[in-house]
């Protein structure tokens, strides 16, 4: 018990730790849900965006759309590689599910979860179209660069180092997704993009989770999280703000 106290001591004041050794039971199963959300969630964010390839107007935006589809995919065999390291039978999880299904498109989940399934909620929605699609990768773009901020700084440095790789992949996902908005914008797409902006918006807020998290509380005395959920969604929502203003929306 008192080695277990030293190490929480050791990581409520920024230590980091380098091996799987000595790791208390409730720290290894808060990274491991951590985990488990983010692999989750790339893999459905892949499964979903491949379906928009063939939305595509053009060679240019089939092409960004395969990219995301593609390095969502490499994410989360990165992320689930870690996890096999403490034991996930890798193979056997990335089947575990259909990522590729979705929900009906009036459905309201908020920030539920799906039992054993640990996407965010915003990947059991549906894409209806191009534009759709797009505005969905802006949000949720910019969304996930405000949450890789905060990944890239997990207390387990092997996660952290393959968070920091991922990391400038995503922020591109997020600049071919403005590229693309600022095209439909300028080809008189608004009124299509405000009504998408109106469906994807609070869908994509949700993910950041509700405000005074008593789970933030538990992860941030183990050094998993540095960040409450209210202050990540409010630096999402400027980013939101300063990018659609640039476009005039």
């Amino acid at each position: 018990m008192s080695d277990t106290m030293n190490i929480e001591d050791y990581l409520a004041q920024g230590g980091v730790l380098t091996a799987l050794g000595n790791v208390p039971a409730r720290y290894r199963g808060e990274l491991m849900r951590l985990m488990s959300s983010f692999v989750d969630s790339e893999l459905a964010a892949s499964a979903g965006f491949a379906s928009s390839i063939n939305f595509a107007p053009g060679i240019k935006e089939r092409i960004a759309a395969s990219r995301i589809t593609l390095e969502k995919a490499d994410h989360a065999e990165r992320v689930l590689a870690v996890m096999g390291d403490f034991g996930t039978d890798t193979r056997r999880y990335q089947s575990q599910h259909d990522w590729a299904a979705r929900v009906e498109r009036d459905t309201d989940l908020g920030a539920t979860r799906r039992e054993g399934d640990m996407r965010l909620s915003v990947f059991h929605y549906p894409i209806n179209g191009w534009t759709d699609a797009v505005v969905m990768k802006v949000l949720q773009g910019l969304a996930t660069g405000v949450q890789m901020d905060e990944l890239a700084r997990v207390s387990y440095t092997p996660l952290a180092e393959v968070f920091r790789e991922i990391a400038p992949r995503e922020a591109r996902h997020a600049e071919l997704g403005l590229e693309g908005l600022g095209r439909i914008v300028g080809n008189g797409g608004q009124s299509e993009v405000q009504a998408s902006l109106a469906y994807w918006r609070p869908r994509v807020a949700a993910g950041f989770g509700v405000a005074n998290s008593a789970r933030y509380d538990t992860q941030a005395r183990f050094g998993i999280r540095h960040t409450p959920n209210e202050t990540l969604l409010a630096r999402w929502e400027k980013l939101v703000g300063e990018h659609l203003g640039a476009l005039g929306l």
